[in-house]
């Protein structure tokens, strides 16, 4: 059963920061639709509406949407096709002899940016920036086993959850801003109360000053889950026989690195330094923890 596999999957030391924000916004939504835990039938509705959301953004509608919006499309050219479908059904077959469960129809795709990258949506979608496309086979390699990991391991999944959620909340947030600004200025303008006027915009601060704390707080959390998960995910490739490979691959990937800035830029970072994933690659390879 999915919901088993996919609670096995996400239930791990690495996905702590995922797993509180979840929580907290699961309680959040739960607790807006039902007046405070009163109300039993607006705590149900709560959470029948978040329920219904994660079966769209689930099901392959909801991934193709995904694909749309990330700018995800067929390989144009034969030639690409099938240089490309070779390796990555060579890695697909490596992964899946560990993680047995692995779908069998995860579909490749291209992204036009020219920046090298790739990264894996939903539950079957892999797709490589343009830029990745002058990377030797034996690097594009090490980068598919590291990107089907993240499908073995239900990253993509728990992410859209937590999407999904924040999607709702900040939607409930924008609802409300707009109402107490209409309902304010219009109790301004019937009572000339200039009081009223600057009670609206007040109120209107704290909501906002209210959901940008909240974004900054599921950016730390969920980006620090994420780069325990990159770990995880290069770990995975290198027990399916591409750490060379992804070794390769990240170093290549380290000429177009740039800077972080500042403590909460390095917290926000969604993927560990470089070097970093390099060094416990080699550590991995060399026979250590």
């Amino acid at each position: 059963m999915y919901l088993v596999e996919f609670l096995q999957r996400v239930a791990k030391k690495s996905n702590a920061g995922t797993i509180i924000y979840l929580i907290l916004n699961i309680l959040i939504i739960t607790y807006l639709f039902s007046d405070g835990f009163n109300d039993p039938e607006g705590f149900l509705f709560g959470i029948a509406a978040y329920a219904v959301s994660l079966a769209v953004a689930l099901s392959p509608v909801g991934e193709f949407i995904l694909r749309l919006v990330t700018g995800c499309r067929d390989i144009s050219t034969d030639r690409e096709a099938e240089r490309l479908q070779a390796l990555f059904k060579e890695v697909h077959s490596e992964v899946k002899k560990k993680y047995p469960e692995l779908p069998d129809d995860i579909k490749l795709f291209v992204n036009d940016n020219p920046s090298p990258n790739a990264f894996a949506i939903g539950r079957k979608t892999v797709c490589l920036n343009k830029g990745i496309l002058g990377f030797s086979d034996e690097q594009i390699k090490g980068i598919f086993a590291h990107e089907l990991a993240h499908l073995a391991h239900k990253d993509t999944d728990l992410l859209l959850v937590i999407t999904i959620g924040n999607f709702i909340i900040t939607a409930i947030f924008f609802i409300t801003r707009v109402f107490l600004r209409l309902t304010g200025t219009l109790v301004a303008i019937v009572n000339e109360s200039f009081g009223a006027w600057i009670t609206t915009v007040l109120l209107d601060l704290v909501l906002v000053a209210a959901m940008a704390l909240w974004t900054k707080l599921g950016v730390l959390l969920v980006m620090y889950s994420s780069r325990q998960n990159e770990y995880e995910a290069d770990k995975l490739a290198a027990e399916t026989g591409y750490g060379e490979n992804l070794i390769s691959a990240l170093t290549e990937l380290k000429k177009y690195d740039i800077a972080e800035k500042g403590i909460l830029a390095s917290l926000a970072a969604s993927h560990p330094d470089t070097e970093d994933r390099i060094a416990k690659l080699k550590q991995l390879l060399a026979g250590g923890v």
